[in-house]
């Protein structure tokens, strides 16, 4: 039977983890400038990058880091320290890259991962995948991960319709604004990550 109530728990716990409402800011200002084309392929791209690596993770996530002897404390500093390079990118306007491979940078890294797939995502459904029980539950978790990815790219694809409306001078303030916001979200994530080698130690 499929497991209703894992389903619900897994997809509430991925939508606060993974925070639509809160990537579209930061997918604005990644992709500002590009045709709107472009815009939504590079959305649709995120969205895969962060499926297929949360999917191998669901599948292989604690053989691989026991195989690596990687923790998960590790993975959240090294995550937390990627985002905070970018966010000094946002911050200080250096959001350009070479143009032949800007838009597959930016939807690899950093929307499908970390920010889309991070340390905390893959951490829960490690977990999930670990503890859920039976067919049912297996299915229910995995439907979980598929409509939360689904629901990601609907938010980031229909964001492109606020550019239309806040311009170019919006554009920057939102880049500035997102820069802030991702920092935080970095450093947070590497004193998670400093706390818990700490505690483990």
């Amino acid at each position: 039977m499929f497991d209703v109530a894992l389903f619900g728990s897994v997809f509430v716990t991925l939508f606060v983890i993974m925070d639509p409402p809160g990537i579209t800011p930061i997918f604005l200002a990644l992709t500002s400038g590009r045709p709107t084309k472009v815009q939504r392929r590079m959305a649709l791209q995120a969205v895969f990058v962060a499926f297929g690596v949360i999917a191998v993770f669901g599948v292989f996530g604690q053989q691989i880091l026991d195989y690596l002897h990687v923790s998960v404390p590790a993975l959240m500093v090294a995550g937390g320290l990627l985002l905070l390079l970018i966010a000094l990118d946002l911050l200080t306007g250096k959001t350009d890259e070479p143009t032949q491979t800007k838009d597959v940078n930016v939807a690899l890294v950093p929307l499908g991962m970390p920010l889309l797939a991070g340390p905390g995502a893959i951490v829960t459904v490690i977990l999930a995948v670990q503890e859920a029980d039976g067919l049912g539950g297996q299915f229910a978790v995995w439907a979980a991960i598929l409509v939360m990815h689904v629901v990601l790219w609907l938010v980031m694809r229909y964001s492109l319709l606020v550019i239309r409306l806040i311009k170019d001078g919006g554009v920057v303030l939102v880049t500035r604004l997102s820069g802030m916001l991702l920092s935080a979200i970095a450093v947070q994530q590497i004193a998670n990550g400093i706390i818990q080698f700490v505690e483990q130690a």
